[in-house]
């Protein structure tokens, strides 16, 4: 009898889900693990607890899509080991240790998925760290699975395709949104027009938000400048330039991000080796068409190894389980597996045009006033930076690091280092990919410093129905 360790799938959301089904199918036993309580990812967020209302009220157009995936994930039930709220925090040598059920677990594994996902990305400007001032991803995770929203009168404030889908999902569930304020000029947009063979359904779908949005009164402003937020004790309005205008209005709640960022700490755990993806502006691990990285069995699927959207999730986290198979001498379909390759080269061009119809406001990064935070866990300012690159002569992240703390807090620099490195480039001069990328290190989390190191298995939690 074979003792091979079981391959271990990282994250429960579209990727996670198919690459689990198709290890499945392969005759595997993975182990998946998730830090929410319920699988489906971001996008496929599940409610912590019945609030009455439809999966048509909470994911909209997408609602097949989502129902798809938990009918996927609920199917699996007795045919995988499963481990919600657990945090993956270090990886070393096949070892992973987990946190979960109240204790650190030591796992061994082999073939280690990573669908790690996204978080949002932000530049920070004045008062963005008011309370009522949310991310955007924020806003949707109050909205989805908590049945709240985080104000009554509320500006969507930043970029990319996330920007609006959050705003008409606020206006569809009652709430005032007040404005949707694009950093983007309008005259980015017309790069929809080649997004829209590549995909009609996306292009359509975002033109109907808009135009929805519109009707019910919502100003939409593009091509804004100097944004901040205002209020004493909580965000009580939001400014803006536009057109060489000032312009101001109030709200008690802003949702505010410029796309995402893809969650890589692990990747860089597991010794994957990184380049710099220009559409992205971020150093992401190495991987092949089918999701290899460029270690030996370990793959990489969905937004954590690059932006693509939930539709390419699903099919990288597929590949990389057939990719799996394959290198252990198991049978896969090879057709399957070219067909899959084939969208995900089509999607990827679909993300190039839409990352130029919503493009990263980068040259904001020179105009963040010295008194703004930059980094909240140790309360750095940009002014900090730009003086410590000045004075050391750094130009790289890891040794700002070191001489401005920038990135040493609870959040290991995972909310602060993109924006760090953006302000350290215009600081410097010099192209964002010269400044690098922050080492990752254990815990890639905050975990109890009371932590046991579980001798036997605890009683490991159910999964979610």
């Amino acid at each position: 009898m074979s003792t091979r360790p079981q391959p271990l799938v990282v994250g429960a959301g579209p990727a996670g889900i198919r690459a689990a089904e198709a290890l499945v199918a392969g005759g595997l036993r993975p182990l998946v693990v998730d830090e929410a309580p319920a699988c489906g990812g971001q996008i496929y967020r599940q409610r912590l607890v019945p609030d009455g209302r439809s999966t048509r009220d909470l994911y909209g157009s997408e609602v097949g899509k989502a129902d798809r995936l938990h009918a996927a994930f609920a199917a699996f039930e007795g045919k995988i080991d499963y481990w919600p709220q657990a945090l993956l925090w270090n990886l070393r040598d096949g070892v992973a240790d987990i946190v979960v059920a109240g204790a650190t677990r030591r796992v061994s594994y082999d073939g280690l998925v990573l669908a790690t996902g996204a978080t949002d990305r932000v530049l920070p400007v004045p008062g963005w760290t008011l309370p009522g001032v949310f991310t955007l991803g924020g806003s949707q995770v109050a909205l989805k699975a908590q049945g709240c929203a985080i104000g009554s009168r509320v500006v969507f404030a930043g970029s990319g395709p996330l920007l609006y889908l959050v705003a008409w999902q606020y206006m569809k569930a009652g709430v005032e949104v007040a404005a949707v304020l694009d950093a983007a000029p309008a005259s980015a947009k017309l790069h929809l027009i080649k997004a829209l063979p590549l995909d009609p359904g996306i292009v359509l779908r975002g033109t109907r938000f808009v135009a929805e949005l519109r009707l019910r009164g919502v100003a939409i402003r593009t091509g804004i400048e100097g944004l901040r937020f205002e209020g004493e004790g909580r965000v009580s309005g939001v400014a803006w330039r536009e057109g060489g205008r000032e312009r101001r209005l109030a709200c008690d709640g802003v949702g505010y991000g410029l796309a995402l960022r893809s969650e890589t700490q692990l990747a860089d755990l597991a010794g994957c080796a990184f380049r710099f993806d220009e559409r992205d502006r971020a150093w992401l691990p190495l991987r092949d068409a089918a999701g290899r990285s460029s270690v030996a069995g370990v793959y990489l699927a969905g937004d954590g190894a690059g932006i693509a959207g939930a539709d390419a999730a699903e099919r990288a986290g597929e590949r990389v389980a057939l990719a799996l198979l394959e290198d252990r001498g198991l049978a896969f379909d090879k057709a399957r597996a070219a067909g899959l390759e084939a969208e995900l080269a089509r999607i990827a061009r679909l993300r190039d045009a839409l990352e130029a119809a919503f493009p990263f406001p980068a040259h904001w990064a020179a105009a963040i006033d010295d008194a703004t935070t930059l980094c909240r866990c140790e309360e750095v300012t940009a002014g900090t930076v730009r003086e410590a690159a000045s004075r050391f002569d750094i130009g790289e992240i890891n040794r700002l690091k070191a001489v401005s703390r920038v990135g040493m807090g609870r959040c290991q620099g995972r909310m602060c280092a993109a924006a760090s490195a953006e302000v350290l480039a215009a600081a410097t001069g010099k192209p964002i990919e010269a400044a690098g990328r922050l080492r990752a290190q254990a815990p890639v989390k905050p975990i109890p410093l009371a932590l046991q190191l579980a001798a036997e298995p605890a009683k490991l939690p159910e999964a979610a129905e």
